[in-house]
């Protein structure tokens, strides 16, 4: 994404940025208004949320600088929410992992739980039917955790669709947490059925999407080094190990 961002940074010029598109858009859009003290308006095309958070990567020599959280919002839920199907399903199941690290990170409170559990809701009842209720699905302020860490790295390293990645990463995370944080992943399940969003996004693996099990290390090794970021999962401290065994899963 930075390298996206300092491609077309050149033809930004002194002018503000609209962002139209999905989360990778958007974050280009915010890295650029970061270096150069832009503001960022966004139109959001899918589910992802990077339209209201302040997380981005910064472009190269700016990694100090503020991160940029978007001025203004244009929620169109038809657009939001006009992806194909099983893009739908992949994007829905990204916002969903949001969803459930709001309900253990560190930052976690009861505002943030409420409101991720009914977020939960919305995206299951989305999928309850053959065709997705496209209205129902168009809805971060809690961080980050393994899932995302895992999601992030996958999709820098190998390449892979980020939207397919959270979806083929996203059943093994809420596995690996269970022990880790049993009231909320009860809480989850009631809310939600992570397998029907599965199925709507295709059933997609982390094999299906080119990633081989020889570069399994090397992806654990580069998540485990985001220790800030794993640091907010609740649980003993996550390991190259742990990591490793999640992706596994996913494959």
């Amino acid at each position: 994404m930075p390298d996206a961002a300092a491609e077309v940074r050149g033809a930004v010029g002194a002018r503000p940025l609209v962002a139209l598109g999905g989360g990778r858009v958007i974050d280009v859009a915010k890295a650029i208004g970061s270096a150069d003290g832009r503001s960022v308006a966004t139109i959001a095309t899918t589910l992802s949320g990077a339209e209201l958070s302040a997380h981005h990567r910064p472009l190269a020599g700016y990694e100090a600088g503020p991160r940029v959280r978007p001025a203004l919002v244009v929620a169109d839920p038809a657009l939001m929410a006009s992806q194909p199907t099983p893009p739908l399903a992949e994007s829905a199941m990204n916002a969903l992992a949001h969803a459930l690290e709001a309900l253990y990170t560190p930052r976690a409170n009861p505002i943030s739980e409420v409101t991720a559990l009914e977020a939960a809701r919305q995206l299951d009842a989305g999928f309850a039917e053959e065709e997705p209720n496209r209205s129902a699905l168009a809805l971060g302020v809690t961080g980050f955790a393994i899932h995302h860490v895992l999601s992030q790295t996958v999709v820098r390293v190998a390449g892979t669709p980020h939207g397919a990645t959270n979806a083929a990463v996203l059943p093994a995370a809420v596995a690996f947490m269970r022990p880790r944080a049993p009231r909320e992943l009860g809480l989850f399940d009631q809310a939600v059925d992570v397998e029907r969003l599965r199925a709507a996004a295709g059933n997609v693996t982390l094999g299906a999407l080119g990633v081989d099990r020889a570069l399994l290390p090397r992806l654990a090794e580069a998540a485990a080094a985001r220790a800030g970021d794993l640091a907010a999962t609740p649980g003993p401290p996550i390991t190259a190990g742990d990591l490793a065994g999640v992706l596994a899963a996913a494959l």
